[in-house]
């Protein structure tokens, strides 16, 4: 008996154990299932595409790298916090520092324009360096310290790097031009004495003249105070005036016209000795002036440049 192509066809149609093997193995629709898949599905499994795989439990190594992400950002947290608190507490005392320095600039300077208003030029004894008058450097100091301060104060204010080392340069020059005049002045004290005496002998031709106010001022007021006449003797004046006379300001006793009358009635001690032997006894206190002075400039640098560090660090941490 023949089979019929219908069932032939049908036949060929089935597929075949090897041929879903095949498929399976190659990614095809039919899939072999296994047997814990088939049971929990409860039935065939052709066809159907398997189930994602769940991702792996995370175990304590990630625990302890998000711990020690976590420790880094709270120690560098903390790092900046820290330097942000240094460098508020060096601002205010760099800003107390250089307002004070700006106090003392704005007196000296008045105190300067006090003198040349009321005095002339006051205490110009030089006679080759005519500006150089008490009252004229204490205008220029005045103004100095206070623009070196008020970069000083805009500096702390502002954070400014800048304006900081600015200040730092400022200051440090100045106290090198202080260590290196009294360095100088050490050195060659012995030539200083010579060319101050010949200069103040020529200023002395300048007294009582018309324009030499300060000149005339300064020796009257230091030949009462120290009771000295001329420069290295009373005979200086002889020069002056070419005859025996001295100014007024050089009696024992001041009157009009006193110092016609005979030697006896002037002051006898020269006042380039005087002056310098006063120095000499008040050298402490010259000193210690002098040193307080500089511990102030020296102060005045360290704030700048702690504040400038501290300044560059709160830029490099919390950038």
């Amino acid at each position: 008996m023949r089979r019929s192509s219908t069932d032939e066809s049908a036949y060929r149609r089935s597929p075949s154990p090897d041929g879903r093997e095949r498929g399976s193995a190659r990614g095809g629709p039919f899939r072999r299932c296994s047997s814990l898949s088939g049971r929990a599905g409860g039935g065939s499994c052709f066809g159907t595409k398997a189930a994602p795989r769940p991702p792996p439990p995370r175990g304590p190594k990630y625990v302890v790298f998000y711990l020690d992400l976590s420790f880094i950002f709270l120690l560098e947290l903390k790092r900046c916090s820290m330097a942000r608190g240094c460098l508020q507490c060096v601002k205010y005392l760099m800003f107390a520092f250089n307002l004070l320095f700006w106090l003392g600039g704005c007196g000296v300077l008045g105190v300067g324009v006090w003198l040349a208003a009321t005095q002339g030029h006051f205490a110009t004894l030089s006679s080759s360096f005519p500006p150089l008058s008490a009252a004229n450097l204490l205008i220029v100091v005045g103004s100095l310290v206070m623009a070196i301060g008020f970069v000083g104060c805009s500096g702390a204010v502002k954070e400014n790097k800048c304006l900081l080392l600015t200040f730092f340069v400022l200051l440090l020059l100045v106290l090198l031009l202080e260590v290196t005049v009294v360095t100088l002045f050490f050195v060659y004290t012995d030539k200083i004495d010579t060319y101050a005496q010949r200069d103040l002998k020529r200023g002395l031709h300048l007294y009582g003249t018309r324009g030499n106010v300060g000149l005339t001022n300064a020796w009257s007021i230091i030949q009462t105070d120290f009771r000295c006449c001329g420069v290295s003797n009373y005979t200086d004046w002889f020069e002056v005036y070419n005859a025996t006379r001295v100014p007024d300001s050089c009696c024992l006793e001041f009157s009009e016209s006193c110092g016609l009358h005979s030697p006896g009635t002037w002051w006898k001690a020269p006042c380039y000795e005087t002056v310098k032997v006063w120095l000499q006894e008040n050298l402490l206190a010259v000193g210690v002036f002098g040193l307080c002075t500089a511990l102030v400039q020296i102060l005045g640098l360290t704030f700048a440049m702690t504040m400038y560090c501290q300044v560059a660090k709160a830029d490099t941490y919390c950038a």
